[in-house]
């Protein structure tokens, strides 16, 4: 038997069977960092860059949201899911880096880090694309799960 949930004892690909599972309410967390380059970063207005396809982070929000909701129709052995909550946070760090948060909610048998995973992820690439006429140096680095609560075991990142 394998120690993948995704495949059977024949090692086939299989989505996970959560019929017998607990409905609770689960939360995750994720988070994807951004670097900026000098020539974007000086284009900040306050809380926001402004381009000629409009707010860069009220475009990225919407972005990450929708992916989120859609989760389950782009990594093949999510389950769908009708989320009861998702919101998108961004915010420049100390490094003068882009922190992009999303944190997914519901009351479900099956938990939300994937579509956590998937706001953060689409959110960064956002605004990588609106921002890319500006410089090419905009690095995405990393995308990572910060927390999660509800399931089988909470987890949350030092």
């Amino acid at each position: 038997m394998s120690d993948f949930t995704h495949l059977d004892d024949k090692g086939q690909a299989t989505m996970v069977d959560v019929g017998e599972k607990k409905v609770t309410l689960r939360t995750a967390t994720a988070q994807s960092i951004v670097s900026l380059p000098p020539e974007v970063l000086e284009k900040f207005t306050q809380d926001d860059i402004q381009t000629k396809k409009g707010s860069v982070f009220q475009t990225a929000i919407i972005a990450g949201i929708m992916a989120a909701k859609k989760t389950g129709e782009l990594i093949p052995l999510c389950h769908p899911l009708g989320l009861d909550n998702c919101k998108i946070e961004m915010q420049l760090n100390a490094r003068q880096e882009l922190e992009i948060t999303c944190t997914a909610s519901l009351t479900a048998k099956t938990g939300v880090e994937m579509e956590a995973l998937v706001g953060a992820s689409v959110a960064a690439l956002t605004v990588y694309d609106m921002c890319k006429a500006l410089s090419h140096d905009i690095v995405i680095k990393e995308t990572k799960l910060m927390q999660k609560t509800g399931g089988k075991r909470d987890f949350k990142r030092a």
